[in-house]
């Protein structure tokens, strides 16, 4: 507080000091008046509610919590950005928790160290109004003590029983991705992407994998075992990715679905090394929006992470006001196919 105290905030104002509290609460006891006159006063001294004091009163933080698995991504630090910008505008202040995520082997009883003392500590010491999951698969254990901190809680991308989410239907979207290469004459469609991930916090490459396996089928075309690689969503694994890919077999394919931009970029790198003209020679398509991709002429299919961010802010914000309606078990958020210069219709002679 820069030395201001209340006392000379209230002298100034010509108020007690409990009227300068109500008015700095946003308490509706006082008068308009009278509230902007304690905020002038308080803004010329450089006063500072303190956020401990203030707290104590009120039993809130003026804190959020956002919980998010990776912290090196670009989509999550986009999700993050984008909730962040809507809550600091709003009052709150941030608390980032990396909650790693849970492996294969922890599902048969074995937790994360780290992570169990997050839930079993960290949530009840750090205190926070509402929390914001971002990618997260909860145990039920996990679920069970969320719920005991008796705080809002939304989820986005990952959809958890009892807890409103917001979600792209990634199975959609990777549906939409392949149909976009399928409208351009191409059946010889390759897919980058993961495996059955050892993160289980972590479903997108799942529902991706469904998505382009549905969209193949529907067009009648069997999806060849060699035709689809484990990216690790990173550009490197999309590189070497994309060199099996293009190099396996008699022939290549003459379309590729990446399962995210950033392997996209790899994916593009892999082609330029192989001689391969884009999209002469080969049509390719990414996930998520990356601003990158415009640079690099990528068509994607943008599904606006840091406006995912803002929405599951927003909604934590309204369950935080009194009489607030809760929002629906599971929101779907819109995305959007951006073609770019990476594809193009099938050239039959190559």
């Amino acid at each position: 507080m820069n030395g201001v105290s209340i006392l000379k905030v209230a002298e100034l104002a010509g108020v007690s000091t409990a009227t300068v509290s109500r008015a700095l609460a946003g308490k509706p006891s006082v008068s308009a008046a009278t509230r902007a006159r304690v905020e002038e006063a308080a803004q010329s001294l450089g006063y500072v509610v303190s956020a401990t004091a203030s707290g104590l009163a009120s039993g809130r933080t003026r804190s959020v919590g956002i919980m998010m698995p990776f912290l090196n991504r670009w989509f999550f630090t986009s999700v993050m950005s984008g909730a962040h910008r809507v809550l600091t505008d709003a009052g709150y202040d941030v608390t980032l928790y990396h909650c790693e995520p849970n492996r294969l082997d922890d599902i048969h009883g074995t937790e994360n160290d780290r992570r169990a003392r997050l839930f079993q500590e960290s949530l009840l010491r750090r205190r926070v109004d509402a929390l914001l999951l971002v990618t997260l698969s909860l145990t039920a254990t996990e679920r069970d003590r969320l719920r005991a901190l008796g705080k809002p809680v939304v989820a986005i991308d990952r959809p958890q029983p009892g807890i409103p989410t917001f979600a792209v239907d990634n199975l959609t979207v990777a549906r939409s991705a392949v149909t976009h290469l399928l409208d351009l004459g191409h059946r010889d469609i390759a897919y980058v992407g993961g495996v059955i991930p050892y993160d289980l916090d972590f479903q997108v490459p799942v529902l991706r994998r469904a998505g382009y396996d549905a969209a193949m089928a529907e067009a009648g075309i069997p999806v060849r075992s060699h035709r689809a690689h484990d990216g690790d969503f990173t550009s490197a694994g999309g590189f070497d990715a994309a060199m099996r890919v293009l190099t396996e077999g008699t022939t290549r394919p003459t379309a590729i679905f990446v399962a995210s931009d950033e392997m996209a970029y790899g994916v593009l790198s892999a082609a330029a090394a192989l001689g391969l003209r884009v999209p002469e020679d080969l049509s390719v398509i990414g996930v998520d929006g990356h601003p990158t991709g415009d640079v690099l002429g990528l068509t994607t299919i943008d599904q606006h992470p840091a406006e995912q961010g803002a929405t599951g802010a927003r909604a934590l914000l309204g369950e935080l006001e009194p009489d607030a309606e809760h929002p629906p078990a599971q929101t779907q958020l819109p995305f959007e196919l951006i073609v770019r210069r990476s594809t193009a219709p099938l050239q039959t002679s190559r």
